[in-house]
This record gives C-alpha cells, structure tokens and sequence, in this order.
C-alpha cells in the first residue's frame, strides 16, 4: 500500500511570503532545521514557520512527519548517487556507490540517523537497489545470491556511515575528546593488565581515523572471492 500523497494534492502552491511550495522545498528545508537544530527540529509546526506557511499545507505534500523522514531519507541517496554510471568493474562499481553513501551521509550527519534503518521505497532508494543487485548479477551470482549479499553489501555500508555520520553530529569539543583518548588514556594502560593494549601502543592514535574505506574493501575482496569460487 503506498503512502504517498496523491499527485493532485502536491501541485505547487506559493507560501505567504511568496516562496512556491513543492516536495523539493520542503525537504530542503527539513534538511537544513535538522542540520541547524537537530532531529527534533523536524516538526510541522517548526517546517511551517520556516517555510512562511501554514503548517496544515505541508499535508497536501507529505501525510506527516514518518512520510517526509523517507523523502528526506530517499533526497540524500539521490544526492549521493547523481551522475553515477556503473564501470564494467563490478568490484570498482560497488566501492564507488560505497563511497557515494558515505560521502551522503556525511554531508546531512544529523539526518544520517533518521535515514539508515529506513526503507523509503521511492525512486532513488530503487533505482539505487536496482543498480548494485545488477552488478552482482554481472559479476555472476544467481539472482538468490545476488538479492542476499547485496543485502550483506549495504547493510555494512549503511551502518559504518551511518556510525561515521553520527560522530561528525557530535559537538567539536566531543570529538575531539574522543580522539586524544586514544592518545592519552590508551597510551598509559597497565601492560601487566593490558598486555595486547600495550603491544600496539604505538598504532593506537591511528583508531581516531575512520575505518570506513578497510571495512568496505574487506567485504568487497570477501565477494570477489567468491565470484571466481567454482559452481
């Protein structure tokens, strides 16, 4: 069953300041309140006062709130994904897309957690489906295979972004006493109690990066792999 608005009800409509109200704007704003503000900004109340209209407009566009968190979910896997045209490199194709979800939820990290978990079943989420299944279908797993590790493919993707994002949403003095952690508390532990910690004092400071980019390529070797496995 779709929740969608009708087509009908979504025809663009100006707001009292003159803005034309559409789909497109509202999004944009709820991206930018959830980027000054938070999640919590999201609200009908908060989207119509910024958006110079009555808030009872915004129902001729979303049916609520949970409607316009999937619109928002599906504007940042489109951004994300704009201009990508898989490579006859299935390999280098996914890790492509990988990077594009990361690089999306980086740019929108406070909506990042409002989006990873969802499904929002609209054009860019399919079209973005529908392109890494096909190229594991290229690389030749069987469509049981393909619909499974591609599930395996983005969730991994979804999760480490998602984690990432969440960190560039803290306050900067939460970050970056987070970082010195590894290079302060981590670098004094007691080696009788410690040994391993003590072990790899060195490479410590080094957990402050992100592991993003080795998680990706890691399951993308682990598919590989498999690809070339013999029937």
């Amino acid at each position: 069953m779709t929740t969608r608005v009708p087509q009908e009800r979504r025809r663009r409509r100006p707001t009292r300041s003159g803005v034309l109200l559409s789909e497109d704007l509202i999004v944009e704003t709820a991206l930018r309140l959830i980027g000054e503000h938070g999640p919590e900004a999201l609200s009908v109340r908060r989207l119509g006062a910024a958006l110079g209209c009555d808030p009872t407009a915004l129902y001729r566009y979303f049916h609520g709130t949970d409607d316009l968190v999937l619109a928002i979910a599906d504007r940042i896997i489109g951004d994300a994904m704009a201009g990508f045209a898989p490579g006859d490199d299935w390999v280098a194709s996914l890790r492509e897309m990988a990077l594009r979800v990361r690089a999306g939820y980086l740019a929108h990290p406070r909506a990042a957690a409002m989006a990873a978990h969802r499904v929002t079943r609209r054009r860019n989420e399919i079209r973005a489906v529908e392109t890494g299944i096909g190229l594991l279908l290229t690389a030749g797993f069987p469509p049981a295979d393909a619909a499974r590790l591609y599930l395996a493919f983005i969730d991994t993707v979804l999760s480490h972004a998602a984690t990432e994002a969440a960190f560039h949403a803290l306050p900067p003095q939460q970050r970056e006493a987070d970082h010195r952690s590894w290079r302060d508390v981590y670098q004094d532990l007691d080696p009788a109690a410690y040994p391993s910690l003590t072990a790899v004092r060195r490479e410590l400071p080094a957990m402050a990066d992100s592991s993003f980019e080795q998680a990706v390529d890691l399951l993308l070797e682990a598919l590989a792999a498999r690809a070339r496995r013999p029937e």
